[in-house]
Formats: structure tokens, sequence, C-alpha cells
């Protein structure tokens, strides 16, 4: 399975690139699945639904199902959080997978970087960020590229996992 992440601080961007990067990359034709971390609390599921309420009463998964798509919902109830390597597992095959997040897991990855932020490079500390997506030119031992180059990031991914 081919991987490649997007990753960088709180309001970077990581968000929006992947989102182009998963438009520009599926309009070459290629399969791609993506796998996005969070940090809080979230919920998929809405309240008063069947399967908020099957969750409620204590299922440790839910899938729902329909002509549309399946959704498979699991409660980890206090247990740690899986590794990303058992996520991938669960995947059906692709073309690439992106991750969004997951800064301290070894998968190459592109930094995206916004100077408003304030907040200092991931980069010059980790040697998985293989480049850099930002709005300012920082200077670097590896690629940089505008936050906005899709093509340029798409065609720089592609090339990195020999597609």
């Amino acid at each position: 399975m081919r991987l490649y992440g997007v990753t960088g601080w709180k309001n970077s961007g990581k968000t929006g690139l992947m989102e182009r990067l998963v438009a520009e990359i599926t309009g070459r034709g290629f399969t791609v699945s993506t796998v996005k971390h969070a940090h809080h609390t979230f919920d998929v599921d809405q309240p008063g639904k069947d399967s908020h309420r099957h969750r409620q009463a204590g299922a440790a998964q839910v899938l729902l199902s329909s002509r549309n798509r399946v959704a498979l919902m699991t409660e980890l109830r206090g247990a740690d959080e899986p590794p990303l390597e058992a996520l991938l597992a669960q995947l059906a095959p692709c073309d690439l997978v992106l991750i969004e997040g997951y800064k301290r897991d070894r998968h190459p990855k592109i930094e995206a970087h916004r100077a408003a932020t304030g907040q200092p490079l991931i980069a010059p500390g980790d040697a998985t960020i293989r480049a850099v997506a930002s709005d300012s030119a920082p200077l670097l031992d590896r690629p940089v590229f505008h936050l906005d180059d899709t093509r340029g990031l798409a065609d720089f991914v592609l090339r990195e996992v020999g597609l």
C-alpha cells in the first residue's frame, strides 16, 4: 500500500491541501483513500438516529450500510487508540492512501505551513517530512512548494510513491 502524509500544526492548511490533492490525484485516474487523525472527541453519528442509539446502548461496533455508502464505527470504550498500521489494514485496496495528521508516525509526509499561525516549521527536525507546502518561502534542505501549488505537490507525491 502506497502511503503519503500531510502534517502540520493546527490551522496550517492541512485539510484544504488534502482535499485538493485527493481531487487532483483522483482526477488523474488513481484511486485514493484517506485517513484523518483527530486529536479530540469526535462523533460522525447523530443523536436520535438508530445507529447512535445502538452505540449508546453499548454496541462495540455499528455498521451502517446503504446503496450509497458503508460506515463502520468502533467504540473504543477506554481501550487504546489503534495504531495507524491497524487502521490501514481495514482499508480496501487502492493506489494511494493520503494520511492527514499522524505527525509522529514514520511514513513520508508533506508539511503544510502558514506563516500567520506563528508556529515553527516541523521539517528541520523530522526527516520523514520530504517537502514543505507554505505560503512563505522558508529556506530548507528539501523541496518547498507554494501551499496552493496543488499540481506540483501532486506530481511530487506521485513521483515519491512511484505512480
